[in-house]
């Protein structure tokens, strides 16, 4: 083999054995699990206390049920806007 060969070979090698750069790799992928995780956790977390809240409102005002707020419907396509209520 030739000198240019035999670089361009232990280059490779030694860049497929080198673990440097590795750990940084590893730890971004970590963290953004990590966040991923607290996004979806504190979304739902969210949710469910907004819930909690709405149904403790219309608790004082001594209804029983929520009834959300109803919005577009996607499928009629009608703008219709209804607001939240306790019945």
């Amino acid at each position: 083999m030739n000198i240019l060969t035999c670089g361009i070979k232990g280059f490779i090698k030694d860049f497929i054995e080198d673990e440097s750069g590795l750990t940084a790799v590893e730890y971004a992928i970590a963290g953004g699990l990590v966040v991923g995780g607290m996004v979806l956790a504190f979304n739902t977390l969210g949710d469910n206390a907004t819930g909690q809240i709405n149904t403790l409102s219309c608790a004082a005002q001594g209804k029983t049920t929520f009834t959300p707020a109803v919005e577009d419907d996607p499928d009629t396509g009608a703008d219709e806007t209804a607001p939240a209520t306790c019945t």
